[in-house]
């Protein structure tokens, strides 16, 4: 980027002038901003237009996205005369179906479709067009007002990045190396280890050592360890490999597809230096995974559900008031239950508690596992506002289309290792038997020595002090299907959306529990929701003469006056429970009507 201007005493107009190199040569973008300059010249004022006006950053980099699609098969309108020929014919959409296509690629060739699609189902983002994208291009601003003019002391820990990838684009583990190397203080950046899982793509072989060797060369004081698994071994054991080469006083496990901004890491060092039991996450801004366009997302906390799916939730509503505020009423950083995973720590710190749970499988729960027992055996968890990383959010994950069976087994790992009284909330949320379930969760018993040796305090302690809003689920009498005896139809929630329960062909799979029964008598239908702040379905008599049974919130149910307790009877040595109501439900297949007690 290069500015021009006249005399700075004098009203000036600079040009910013982007040159991309495309395949098609070079294309210049300009975006013109007058100003009256003020004493300090006129790099005071475009510190000023950058800081105060982040709008004009995304339009030119809007700009220069449109100038890269040029190069991506997207051609440059070619200067015509009055009597041109008629415009370029538009090629056929191959894919119109394909979510790549969606929103990008309008006027690629067809072989150029056929090329970014094969590509796309590949990796699971857009890798023919990051092939044409600068590997140090400029992602726009996107930190909150407050982070602005906040300054950091240059007496900082050293700092270890660990990069793990399985068969990840060449183009796109080159610009996050790029990115930490080009945004990462020199005094800071002690090394960085990249961790291949066992790749097989060839290109990430001679053609990543050859880059690796050029960037050791642009910097000798940086030191590029690579460590290759023969086997792959999963995040779990990658992010662990990547920990034992480091030697840095800090340790930076991250994602290869992302991009680090400015100013990255010295917010996340600081509080590290405050407290070495503190183990920080920055915010991540998405990436998507078609344009590549970077998302300005807020901070939030990094929280689970019962089943181990990662989720945000928002901080206190004070957080977000202060946002657009001065950098003292910021917070420097806010309290979180877990991490997504990109996480940041003194690595002896994290040495002493256990690292991560080696025995985790390929993908799930690993950050989970880490939250729990940070918080339980002395340390915190911490999202860092002011630090942002650009995560690039794959439609699918090419080394595993089907997540669940990992994700299962990891679950229930976790649960017998730290949840106690709690750990069958994992087989409700996952609808798993309690017993002889068959899934294979390994040996357990180093870690569980782990927690006893740190001394950990129990799972109850975590859901009273630090995750509040996860429902325990400690008022359930019951779960499963609510079974006709004389058929094989069950009740079934229908159509969602919809206020009607139906009957349908009983199964016993899914990810949520189909029906529960709580302790006041209430029955939830299609799935027990995991936190206090989202409302379960209940079956209800809608009342006022109504025929059918109706399927509402329960909080819902109760404001408009609706039955939604009924009484059960257990019947069986298995927790079998009959529903006992003074209506009975008649069965007109696919659904029910409610009867006087005396047809049933």
């Amino acid at each position: 980027m290069n500015s021009c201007g006249t005399n700075p005493s004098h009203p000036v107009a600079f040009c910013v002038i982007l040159i991309v190199r495309t395949g098609e040569g070079s294309v210049l973008c300009f975006c013109e901003v007058d100003q009256q300059a003020p004493d300090g010249g006129r790099d005071d004022v475009m510190q000023k237009i950058l800081e105060e006006d982040r709008n004009s950053q995304r339009k030119v980099a809007d700009v220069l996205q449109q100038a890269l699609q040029i190069g991506a098969g997207q051609k440059e309108p070619k200067e015509q005369h009055q009597d041109a020929a008629a415009p370029q014919k538009k090629s056929n959409k191959l894919f119109p179906n394909s979510p790549l296509f969606k929103d990008w690629g309008e006027n690629l060739s067809e072989d150029e479709q056929k090329e970014a699609q094969a590509l796309f189902e590949k990796y699971g983002y857009n890798v023919f067009l990051s092939d044409r994208l600068p590997l140090d291009r400029p992602l726009p601003d996107t930190r909150e007002k407050g982070c602005l003019k906040r300054t950091y002391e240059k007496d900082l820990p050293t700092v270890g990045v660990v990069l793990i990838y399985l068969n990840e684009a060449l183009s796109i583990l080159k610009r996050a190396l790029r990115s930490i190397i080009d945004r990462t203080p020199k005094h800071l950046l002690k090394e960085i280890i990249m961790v291949d899982d066992n790749s097989s793509n060839e290109n990430l072989k001679g053609e990543l050592d050859a880059y690796v060797k050029s960037l050791e060369e642009e910097n000798p004081g940086l030191q590029i360890t690579r460590v290759r698994h023969t086997e792959q071994k999963g995040l779990a054991f990658a992010r662990a490999s990547g920990w034992r080469a480091a030697t840095a006083d800090v340790v930076a496990i991250l994602d290869a597809h992302i991009e680090v901004h400015e100013l990255w890491a010295e917010p996340l060092l600081t509080q590290i230096k405050a407290d070495r039991t503190t183990v920080v996450s920055p915010v991540f801004d998405r990436v998507n995974f078609d344009d590549l366009k970077v998302i300005h997302y807020l901070p939030a906390a990094h929280a689970f559900d019962w089943a181990l799916w990662c989720m945000y939730e928002g901080f206190a509503p004070d957080y977000y008031k202060s946002i657009n505020g001065s950098a003292v009423l910021l917070p420097s950083r806010c309290r979180s239950p877990s991490v997504m995973g990109i996480l940041v720590a003194d690595r002896k710190f994290l040495g002493e508690i256990g690292v991560l749970d080696e025995g985790m499988k390929v993908y799930g729960g690993e950050n989970v596992e880490l939250g729990i027992r940070v918080w339980t055996c002395g340390g915190s968890i911490e999202v860092v506002p002011c630090s942002k990383i650009a995560h690039i959010e794959r439609f699918h994950k090419p080394y595993m289309p089907d997540l669940t069976p990992a994700m299962k087994r990891n679950a229930l790992r976790v649960a017998e290792i730290w949840m106690d009284e709690y750990k069958h909330n994992i087989n409700l949320a996952w609808n798993i038997p309690f017993e002889n379930h068959g899934i294979d969760i390994g040996d357990v018993s180093e870690r569980k020595k782990l927690r006893e040796r740190l001394n950990c305090k129990p799972f109850k302690w975590y859901l009273d002090n630090i995750y509040p809003k996860l429902d325990p689920w400690d008022n359930l009498l019951a779960y499963g299907a609510l079974k006709n005896l004389d058929s094989e139809l069950c009740i079934d929630q229908g159509p969602v959306p919809g206020d009607t329960p139906i009957s349908y062909d009983c199964h016993y799979y899914g990810p949520q529990v189909r029906e529960a029964v709580g302790t006041g008598g209430q029955v939830y239908i299609g799935g027990i929701k995991s936190h206090k702040y989202n409302d379960n379905r209940c079956l209800t008599d809608r009342g006022e003469k109504k025929t059918t049974p109706g399927l509402f919130n329960c909080k819902e149910a109760m404001q408009k006056g609706m039955g939604i307790y009924w009484d059960f009877t257990q019947v069986g040595p298995q927790n079998q429970f009959r529903l006992t109501v003074n209506l009975c439900f008649l069965v007109f297949d696919p659904f029910f009507e409610l009867c006087p007690r005396e047809k049933s």
